[in-house]
C-alpha cells in the first residue's frame, strides 16, 4: 500500500497510508487528540474528519479549542435551522446554507416568512438541539441523491457543479433531516450551546440577478449561552451605531434607489466630513512628497486588458459602448497611474516618482452584498503609486508605514497587521520575491509592529502588508494598505535608465491610507457613534439664544468665528429643548447666550459630555479651538483642558 507524508503545524511529519482519515492522523498523534478531534484543515481547506487523504499535505487537527471550531459548530447550526424550518414549514425548499464569520445564513424558497416567524422556528430549533441528535455522514450514490432531489432544482444544481464527479456524494443527517453537504459538522445538535435567528433578508440563487429570488434567514450559535449573550449585546450596540442610521440622523450621506443602487449621495454635512479627510490625506501626502494627479472616470477597455484587469474585474465592470468601441468606467486608479510614469523618460536620479488621487472607482456589486458605505457601487481611493529602484523599497515602505501609523493614531483606532506573502500563482522571480518579502518584514519588525504573517496570501504581482481597523465595538475593517508589484511596470513596459546607461524596470508601490473613503467614513462614524472629534465635525460650534433679542450678538460671535463651522439655532425654542438638538445632533460644542453674556461680552461653554463653564473670553475660547483643530487630535477638549 502506498503512503503519503502529513506535514503538521509544527513542521514534523508523519507517514500514513493513502487514504487514511484526518481523524486515523489524530489517533496516530495520540488517543486524547483522536478523541478531540472534530474537522481538519487540508491544505489551509476545512475539511470532514472522516476526509481520507489521498497525497502528500499540510493538516491541522480540528478541536473545541481551535479557531475553526465556531465555524464547524455554525455549519451545524445551519443545519438545525433547516430542520425546525421544515417541521414548521413543510413546503420550505432548501438551497444552501454556509457559515460565516458572524453566524450563519440559509437560503430558502417556498415559504413566505416574516420576521414573526423566527421565533416560531428558534422554538422548535431550541428542542432540536435540547434533543441531541446525532449528526452522520451518510455516502450515497449519485442517482440515489437526485432522487431524493427530484423536486429541488437547486440541489439539483450543487450536484451538478460543486458535486459533479462526486460518486458517492456526502450527505449529513440528524433524526428525520438529511442535507446534501460535504461538512465538517460537530457530533451532535447538543454541542450548540447558544442559538439565535436575527434578520431576514432577500437573495437571488447564486447572487445572480436573472436567478430566482430567495430568502435569507441569518442567525448564529455559539458554544455557550454566554457567548451567545455577549455577542447579541455587541449586535446590539452596533444597531446603536449604525452609520445607515447615524447618517440620517445627521444628515450625512443618503442612497435612492431612484439613482441606482450602491451610488452614496452625500449631503451638505457628510461632505464636509469628507473634505476634512481629503484635505488631512492631501496634506500627509505632499509632506511626503507625492504630487497629485487625476484621471478620469472611463478609459477604453484596451487599457484594463494591459493592465490584466480585464481578465479578472470584466464581470463587475460597468461597460459602455461609443462608437463601436467600448469603455469601462474604472474598476481601480493604478493603470491610469503607470500610463502617466510612462509618459516620460526616466533617470534612476528621478527616483522614487510617487503620485496620489482621490480616485472614484466603479465596481459591479451583487445587489444582495451592497450595504451602505461598507459596499457600494461608487467609492473613492486615496491612492497613492510609487514607482521605485529596488533598492528603495524598503525606505519606501518603512516612510509609508509611518504615514499608516500616523494616520491611525490621528483617529484613536487600533488595529491588526497581516503580511501576506508569495501566493502560488505569482509574477517575478524568485529573488525578487525573496528579497521584497524580507524587506516588508524588516520594515514591521523595525517599527516593532505585531503581525500575523498570511502564507500564499500575496497578491499574484507582490506580496502586501495590510492593516485592519479595530473600531469601538473591537469589530475589524479592511483598512490601509501597502503592496508591492512587479508584474503592472513589466505590463506597461515601464523603465528607467540606471547609473550603468542601461533599462531598469521599476517596482511598482500601491498604498492607501483609508482605503476607501466611504468604508472609512463608514468605520469613522459607528466607532465615534457620530460624535466626530472636532476637527472633523461637519458642524463644530452652535450658538444658542436664550430669546431672539440675543441673536444679533450670536450673530457677531458667529462672524469672530468665521474660519469654524458655526451654526446659530435661531428657532423660537426654549434652551433646553436647543441643547437637547444640538447634543442629539453631536454637536461638539454649545455657546449659551442670554442676557447676562451678551453685557459682559463673553460666553458660556457647553460641550457634548455636558461640561459646562461660564464668563468665558470668546478669544479663549477661539484660540484653544484652533489649537484643537490644527492639531487634529481629540485627546483633549475645551472644557477638559482648563
Amino acid at each position: 500500500m502506498s503512503t503519503v507524508t502529513v506535514t503538521l503545524p509544527d513542521g514534523s511529519t508523519l507517514e500514513m497510508d493513502a487514504g487514511s482519515t484526518v481523524e486515523d492522523v489524530a489517533y496516530e498523534i495520540g488517543p486524547g487528540l483522536g478523541a478531540d478531534t472534530v474537522a481538519g484543515v487540508v491544505d489551509g481547506e476545512l475539511v470532514d474528519k472522516h476526509a481520507p487523504i489521498e497525497t502528500d499535505v499540510t493538516l491541522e487537527i480540528v478541536t473545541p479549542s481551535s479557531d475553526e471550531y465556531l465555524d464547524v459548530l455554525r455549519h451545524s447550526a445551519a443545519h438545525v435551522f433547516a430542520q425546525a424550518l421544515q417541521r414548521e414549514f413543510p413546503e420550505a425548499t432548501l438551497t444552501i446554507g454556509p457559515w460565516t464569520d458572524d453566524g450563519f445564513y440559509y437560503d430558502v424558497t417556498d415559504v413566505d416568512l416574516d420576521e414573526d416567524d423566527l421565533e416560531t422556528i428558534e422554538v422548535e430549533a431550541q428542542q432540536i438541539i435540547e434533543e441531541d441528535y446525532d449528526i452522520e455522514r451518510v455516502l450515497l450514490d449519485r442517482e440515489e441523491a437526485f432522487e431524493r432531489y427530484e423536486d429541488n432544482p437547486f440541489k439539483q444544481d450543487i450536484l451538478e457543479t460543486e458535486a459533479a464527479g462526486e460518486d458517492p456524494v456526502s450527505f449529513y443527517e440528524q433524526a428525520e433531516f438529511y442535507d446534501l453537504c460535504q461538512g465538517p459538522h460537530v457530533e451532535s445538535t447538543g454541542e450548540i450551546g447558544g442559538f439565535a435567528l436575527l434578520e431576514i433578508s432577500a437573495a437571488f440563487w447564486r447572487g445572480e440577478e436573472e436567478n430566482d429570488t430567495l430568502t435569507r434567514v441569518y442567525g448564529t450559535a455559539f458554544p455557550t449561552q454566554d457567548e451567545l449573550d455577549e455577542f447579541l449585546e455587541n449586535r446590539r450596540k452596533a444597531q446603536e451605531r449604525d452609520h445607515r442610521k447615524i447618517g440620517q440622523e445627521m444628515d450625512l450621506f443618503s442612497i435612492d434607489d431612484t439613482t441606482g443602487p450602491g451610488l452614496p449621495l452625500y449631503e451638505p454635512n457628510g461632505k464636509k466630513v469628507l473634505n476634512e479627510l481629503s484635505e488631512y490625506a492631501a496634506e500627509l501626502n505632499r509632506e511626503a512628497g507625492y504630487d497629485e494627479v487625476e484621471t478620469p472616470h472611463v478609459f477604453r477597455t484596451e487599457l484594463w486588458k494591459k493592465s490584466g484587469h480585464y481578465e479578472n474585474y470584466v464581470d463587475d465592470m460597468f461597460l459602455l459602448d461609443v462608437n463601436d468601441e467600448e469603455y469601462g468606467l474604472k474598476p481601480m486608479n493604478c493603470p491610469g497611474h503607470a500610463t502617466i510614469f510612462e509618459q516620460k523618460n526616466w533617470s534612476y536620479r528621478d527616483l522614487p516618482v510617487r503620485y496620489f488621487e482621490d480616485g472614484k472607482v466603479y465596481r459591479k456589486e451583487q445587489r444582495g452584498e451592497l450595504s451602505g458605505l461598507s459596499r457600494t457601487w461608487a467609492f473613492t481611493i486615496d491612492d497613492g503609486h510609487l514607482f521605485v529602484r529596488p533598492d528603495q523599497i524598503e525606505a519606501e515602505v518603512l516612510a509609508t508605514v509611518d504615514i499608516i501609523l500616523d494616520t491611525l493614531e490621528t483617529f484613536n483606532l487600533d488595529y491588526t497587521v497581516q503580511f501576506a506573502t508569495r501566493p502560488e500563482k505569482s509574477v517575478g522571480s524568485d529573488e525578487i520575491w525573496e528579497k521584497a518579502e524580507s524587506q516588508l518584514e524588516s520594515v514591521l519588525d523595525e517599527q516593532d509592529i505585531d503581525y500575523v504573517v498570511e502564507d500564499g496570501d500575496g497578491a499574484f504581482y507582490g506580496p502586501k502588508i495590510d492593516f485592519a481597523f479595530e473600531d469601538a465595538l473591537g469589530r475589524h475593517w479592511d483598512g490601509p494598505t501597502v503592496q508591492l508589484d512587479f508584474n503592472m511596470p513589466e505590463r506597461f513596459d515601464l523603465s528607467y535608465t540606471g547609473e550603468d546607461n542601461e533599462e531598469h524596470r521599476p517596482v511598482m508601490i500601491h498604498r492607501a491610507l483609508y482605503g476607501s473613503y466611504e468604508r472609512f467614513f463608514m468605520v469613522l462614524t459607528e466607532h465615534y457613534n457620530g460624535k466626530f472629534p472636532p476637527w472633523l465635525a461637519p458642524e463644530q460650534v452652535r450658538v444658542l439664544p436664550v430669546s431672539d433679542d440675543n441673536i444679533p450678538y450670536c450673530e457677531e460671535l458667529r462672524d469672530e468665528l468665521g474660519e469654524f463651522r458655526v451654526e446659530i439655532e435661531d428657532r423660537s425654542w426654549t434652551v433646553g429643548r436647543k441643547i437637547q438638538q444640538a447634543h442629539d445632533d453631536r454637536v461638539p460644542y454649545m455657546l449659551i447666550i442670554g442676557d447676562n453674556e451678551e453685557d459682559a461680552g463673553t460666553i458660556s461653554v457647553r460641550d457634548r459630555k455636558e461640561r459646562e463653564e461660564k464668563d468665558i473670553e470668546l478669544g479663549e475660547f477661539r484660540d484653544h479651538l484652533e489649537t484643537e483643530v490644527e492639531q487634529q487630535r481629540t485627546a483633549v477638549t475645551f472644557l477638559a483642558g482648563r
